[in-house]
């Protein structure tokens, strides 16, 4: 994660997850961030996680290290659920989750996530449900 812990993703099975990845600098930000803390807030309690991932492959919106992000988002926008270590979500250095989520739903976009705040849906047995792009409001997913 951001602080530097090692997590298994197996101690999120049988919970709804969206996985996400965010930016700090994107026009998306702001709308995003909030309505991600307003959706944990409303199911956290019934089995539902976010997974925030940061990256800097889009525009270099996201340049800060972990301790910065987990500052902003954290402080700004009040975010409960785990933000991750920073990763790329494309390329030979994509995370290995993300390698997983495209190759099960490549969605109308192909293989590659395409921009800031590309959303997965992951259900309770581990299959990727949806794909969301960047502009979907994460309140809509509910």
């Amino acid at each position: 994660d951001a602080r530097g812990n090692d997590v298994d993703l197996s101690i999120y099975k049988g919970k709804v997850l969206l996985i996400v990845n965010v930016a700090s600098q994107c026009g998306l930000t702001n709308s995003n961030y909030t309505e991600l803390s307003k959706l944990y807030e409303q199911y956290k309690d019934q089995g539902f996680e976010i997974l925030a991932f940061p990256c800097n492959q889009f525009g270099g919106q996201e340049p800060g290290n972990n301790e910065q992000i987990l500052e902003f988002a954290c402080t700004r926008f009040k975010a409960e659920y785990p933000i991750f270590d920073k990763v790329d979500v494309n390329g030979e250095k994509a995370a290995p989750i993300y390698k997983f989520l495209k190759s099960s739903k490549g969605g109308l976009f192909g293989d590659s996530i395409k921009w800031n705040f590309s959303k997965f849906l992951v259900d309770k047995e581990g299959h990727v449900v949806d794909r969301y792009a960047p502009t979907t409001s994460p309140l809509s997913i509910e």
